[in-house]
């Protein structure tokens, strides 16, 4: 049988290992700036309506799409909806490239996750 005195350093690593996993998933899942999240939220709600309820579904949403989308994968979908509204040759770039056709479905899919969990 072991010790108590040969399991307290094992439990210790243990409670580190998962006190440093837990950081880790937190920091993960918080990697989208204050003022995306924000702006985010402010879009939504003139969307939505500017009430109470609409402030914690929104607020919902952009916690389901950052969890889903990685920050940097969702500013190039906000920088391919955003630059496709211009006319000419260079908004034409942005609506026909494959890198921001696919950033911007990722970011479709994970905002129809959030309307399915949030609204």
């Amino acid at each position: 049988m072991i010790s108590a005195r040969l399991l307290r350093p094992i439990v210790a690593a243990l409670a580190v290992l998962a006190a440093t996993a837990m950081a880790a998933l937190a920091e993960e899942a918080n990697d989208y700036p204050t003022a995306a999240r924000a702006e985010y939220v402010y879009g939504c709600m003139k969307a939505n309506g500017e009430t109470r309820q609409a402030i914690e579904q929104c607020s919902c949403s952009i916690d389901v799409v950052a969890s889903i989308v990685p920050y940097e994968r969702y500013v190039t979908a906000e920088t391919a909806l955003s630059m496709s509204q211009v006319r000419g040759n260079l908004g034409t770039q942005f609506r026909t490239s494959e890198q921001a056709t696919s950033a911007v479905n990722d970011l479709r899919r994970a905002q129809a996750e959030a309307e399915v969990r949030c609204f």
